[in-house]
């Protein structure tokens, strides 16, 4: 079953903290969050250099990647924003990624709110989506072999590993794990 086109700027999930959206080019905020997070060192580093360094750069960014996939695919990735400040503070969601059978879910946080247990908050969020919304019964994940607090979180969520993995367009080989959205007591 294919997902209806997401709209740019829709409600994706709220949680008691988080609202989560579809990101769109024509916001200024969100070029400039993707901007900062993906010249973070933690990110350039655990997931990858995409070389992208200036706003305009950030908007094609998102109308690529994102953007493309909420028209293609129903979902993408989703700007995280905090409900008590109003401030984007990363993304989480879902990527139809080359190479795997599924979407793998993805996240990155600014540095500032790392360790609060809000990449938790947004992953869970985005899971429910999946499985209400989406009708996904599986969601996979892909993470750097020397992404120890990605791995945590991944295992807390209730994902497992499965095998290493090379990808097409991904530098490394990298993990793969899977949660199962959807168990037997729940059909």
């Amino acid at each position: 079953m294919r997902a209806m086109p997401l709209v740019p700027g829709t409600l994706v999930a709220e949680t008691p903290r988080l609202c989560l959206r579809a990101m769109a080019d024509d916001r200024a905020e969100d070029a400039a969050l993707m901007l900062a997070l993906l010249n973070e060192p933690s990110f350039i580093r655990n997931i990858a250099d995409r070389g992208v360094r200036t706003l305009e750069q950030a908007s094609a960014y998102l109308r690529q990647g994102a953007m493309r996939s909420y028209a293609e695919h129903g979902l993408g990735m989703y700007v995280i924003e905090r409900k008590d400040t109003a401030e984007l503070i990363g993304n989480c969601g879902l990527v139809r990624r080359e190479g795997l059978d599924g979407p793998d879910i993805g996240y990155a946080l600014l540095p500032a709110h790392v360790g609060h247990g809000l990449a938790e908050e947004a992953a869970r969020a985005v899971m429910a989506d999946a499985r209400d919304r989406l009708q996904l019964r599986r969601l996979l994940a892909i993470v750097n072999p020397d992404n120890a607090a990605s791995i945590r979180l991944l295992q807390k969520l209730g994902f497992v590993f499965e095998r290493m993995v090379t990808l097409p367009h991904v530098e490394q080989e990298v993990g793969l794990y899977h949660a199962n959205l959807v168990t037997e007591t729940s059909l």
